[in-house]
């Protein structure tokens, strides 16, 4: 990370930190070591000093070997700091301009190890870097982190003090008739409601004192297909916002959960944008911006206190999730090995052929992004709240071509339409032509451009249509 014939080059910033350490190891360095490994990683330099214009000066240390040991001395005491992340090559001595320094390259730890602490006590001695320096984690901070190192996903907890009427029943008919339309052999039509949820793990029996069994949503059932009045109670900051732009930044469309509207839950959520977000973008990038949709969702950290933003704009689509990476950025996008933070909310997804498993969504973006030629997308993570944004940029010049290309139909009855389909499920040329008092030869076009778009998918029997998910 250093190139330490040019140390002159280098300023602090969130992944450096100097200190000149002539009277040893600064108490301030393990806020630091804190710091960076629940950040972002960073480099620690003992035996250098920053100059008056900010640039770095070496100092001699006296005896860096005796500040070596006394530091692997420090690392390895769990009394004095919770995790040594750090393997023997990453604290080293070197020699520059005849003065000794040391070296403290310090990875971003892992979600296992997460907080990385000094002292007893993880509420008082965990630190994140940001702009400004090392600061001290907030006890929400610290929480998420602490729920993060569990094996078993949240989402999969059973909210026993909610009943079955926590749930929307339409917002259920409609993912069981996506399940009919995918599994169309498993005959998903004999079993009721209940039995269905509990199949596909969105509720889970439980044995009373009694004896009596009483079935309860999960909380992955719960932000799936909940009323949001009842979402907001296990996760009061819920909040779900998708807004359309123009150049100027005025809003010309908006879909949020608080509205009163719907049922504002993640499903109906989906399914009321995924028609919108796709209209006037190229065709074969409909699928990817779909699954960052999805892989958006099942990564949220509905626990904390920011909500789910997605803006679509002419010349990016931005989508923010609540939430810090659980693994590096680079690992995600070359294809690691995934890690939801809602396995079982993943499932429901995966469950109705949104999103992808075994890790491929972000690298199958990035790859699609390159072969069109667009700018390269951008992972952001910010803190204070968490949060990641995944940025989609759009060349002008093919946006614009084909949202011109969208017929005078459709961009008057489009919008309208996808929403009539989003709570009817299926719709018919007649359908739409009698409610929208037209001729069926000008429904019939309209919902044929739709298809083409990748926003409606025809039944079997060539007679319907339903949004493609």
């Amino acid at each position: 990370m250093i190139d330490f014939e040019h140390l002159e080059k280098y300023r602090e910033n969130n992944r450096i930190e100097a200190k000149r350490s002539l009277g040893g190891l600064p108490k301030s360095m393990w806020e630091t070591y804190s710091a960076f490994a629940n950040t972002f990683g960073g480099v620690i330099l003992l035996g250098v000093e920053e100059l008056p214009d900010k640039s770095f000066r070496t100092v001699n240390l006296p005896a860096p070997e005796k500040l070596l040991a006394e530091f692997w001395e420090i690392i390895n005491d769990k009394e004095k700091v919770s995790e040594n992340i750090l393997s023997k090559k990453d604290a080293a001595i070197h020699e520059i301009d005849g003065n000794r320094i040391l070296a403290i390259s310090v990875p971003r730890a892992g979600r296992r190890n997460k907080p990385v602490y000094i002292g007893p006590n993880p509420y008082q001695g965990t630190y994140r870097r940001d702009g400004e320096g090392d600061y001290h984690c907030t006890e929400e901070e610290v929480r998420l982190m602490l729920i993060d190192r569990q094996e078993r996903t949240q989402d999969v907890r059973i909210l026993d003090r909610f009943g079955m009427d926590a749930f929307d029943y339409e917002t259920i008919r409609r993912y069981r008739a996506y399940l009919r339309d995918f599994y169309p052999g498993y005959e998903w039509s004999r079993y009721e409601d209940a039995a269905v949820l509990l199949r596909i793990g969105a509720c889970k029996e439980v044995e009373q004192a009694d004896g009596r069994k009483s079935l309860h949503p999960t909380a992955a059932g719960l932000l799936m297909f909940g009323f949001e009045d009842e979402i907001v109670k296990e996760f009061p900051c819920f909040f779900l916002d998708y807004q359309e732009m123009l150049w100027d930044g005025s809003i010309t469309g908006r879909i949020v959960s608080n509205s009163g509207k719907w049922s504002g839950n993640l499903f109906d959520f989906y399914l009321r944008i995924c028609g919108k977000i796709i209209r006037g973008l190229p065709e074969d990038i409909h699928k990817p911006v779909r699954e960052a949709v999805v892989n958006c969702m099942i990564n949220g950290d509905y626990s904390g206190s920011a909500g789910l933003i997605i803006v679509k704009k002419k010349e990016e689509i931005c989508i923010t999730n609540p939430g810090s990476f659980r693994i590096d950025i680079e690992e995600a996008v070359s294809g690691g090995k995934p890690d939801p933070r809602n396995a079982a909310l993943a499932r429901l997804f995966y469950l109705v052929k949104a999103g992808k498993h075994r890790g491929t969504g972000v690298p199958d973006i990035f790859r699609t992004w390159e072969r069109k030629g667009f700018e390269p997308p951008r992972i952001k993570e910010r803190f204070k709240p968490d949060r990641i944004t995944l940025t989609l940029p759009l060349y002008e010049g093919r946006f614009c071509d084909a949202a011109a290309e969208i017929s005078r139909e459709t961009q008057r009855y489009g919008e309208e339409i996808i929403d009539y389909i989003t709570r009817h499920i299926y719709v018919g040329t007649e359908e739409i032509a009698k409610h929208w008092n037209m001729e069926k030869e000008e429904a019939g076009r309209i919902l044929q451009y739709m298809e083409k778009e990748g926003i409606l998918v025809r039944s079997d029997s060539g007679e319907e249509y339903h949004l493609k998910i």
